[in-house]
């Protein structure tokens, strides 16, 4: 399915909306709390676990819709142009993020492109790189690639708020040390496992994998964008059964019929695993993410 993004006059029309709140960035909200606007929900649930009680912050894309899709609305401008803080995953994912920090005209935002300093894995579908960039986005689903942002948004509350900078520091440290552990826990759990490669819905976890040195092969590319070809689905067919897969994996905003349908072909099971992209059941990031790993470990292994 085509995706769609704001274009060029949209924001700029949009900016006609917000040119009176130009100067408002950099102030502290209501509450007194420093005033952030993120991206998508892993972005959220990064900044607050950094800023804890001294960060208000506010999502834009809505819960039920990928931030492939999110077009910015009036609403959204004016919350980042009314922002201290901007945080955004980059590598691609937010195609409308420059654009919207350009209409924003604030001075005083402090965007912050999370992923900054990461090594990004390289899209290899020409279609894809046209349409999306060079790079695949799904950086928050590594947890190294989490500790790397938790670490750039610290950095970035820091600068907007030096007053609390110590307090911003000590969460990220906590925060990126409890990552660090599970990353070491599951590192020798999989090491361990009969089989290292699963099948997905869309190719999102390169970066899970490069973490503990999996294979994902998947129904859908990086974008969940085309469905497969009877003869790519009959190549996923052989692949499975090569490899003893007794688990398909569906994302959570993806749809699962055709996943289901290599799953009847092939004798496995369908399980919903999460991309984080937006919130699911109330549960935390490290909740979903600890889902995620037993759930992977566990089709590994049987």
């Amino acid at each position: 399915m085509k995706k769609k993004y704001v274009s060029v006059n949209a924001v700029l029309s949009v900016l006609l909306l917000v040119s009176a709140a130009a100067y408002a960035g950099g102030q502290k909200s209501k509450n007194g709390k420093l005033s952030v606007a993120a991206s998508f929900d892993a972005m959220a649930e990064f900044t607050r676990a950094v800023g804890g009680g001294k960060v208000s912050v506010e999502t834009l894309t809505p819960a039920g819709m990928e931030p492939h899709e999110f077009e910015p609305k009036a609403k959204d401008m004016t919350t980042v142009s009314t922002a201290s803080v901007f945080v955004y995953n980059g590598l691609g994912m937010e195609a409308w993020a420059d654009k919207a920090i350009a209409a924003a005209a604030n001075p005083r935002l402090i965007a912050v492109n999370a992923s900054e300093g990461a090594d990004p894995i390289s899209n290899t579908d020409p279609g894809e790189i046209r349409e999306h960039g060079q790079y695949d986005p799904h950086l928050w689903l590594s947890l190294s690639g989490a500790a790397l942002e938790v670490k750039n948004i610290a950095a970035a509350l820091s600068k907007a708020d030096p007053a609390n900078s110590r307090y911003y520091e000590k969460n990220a440290k906590d925060y990126i040390r409890i990552l660090n552990d599970l990353r070491a826990e599951y590192s020798t759990r999989f090491a361990a496992t009969k089989r290292k490669s699963f099948v997905t819905g869309h190719a999102a976890f390169a970066y899970f994998c490069r973490d503990f040195g999996l294979e994902q092969n998947s129904v859908e590319d990086v974008f969940a964008e085309g469905e497969p070809t009877a003869k790519q689905l009959a190549g996923l067919v052989d692949y499975c059964r090569e490899r003893g897969v007794k688990t398909v994996f569906v994302e959570d905003m993806v749809s699962p019929a055709v996943s289901k349908t290599l799953a009847d072909e092939i004798g496995a099971t369908v399980k919903t695993i999460a991309t984080i992209e937006g919130p699911e059941d109330g549960k935390t990031y490290l909740e979903r993410q600890k889902e995620n790993l037993e759930k992977i470990y566990t089709a590994l292994s049987q």
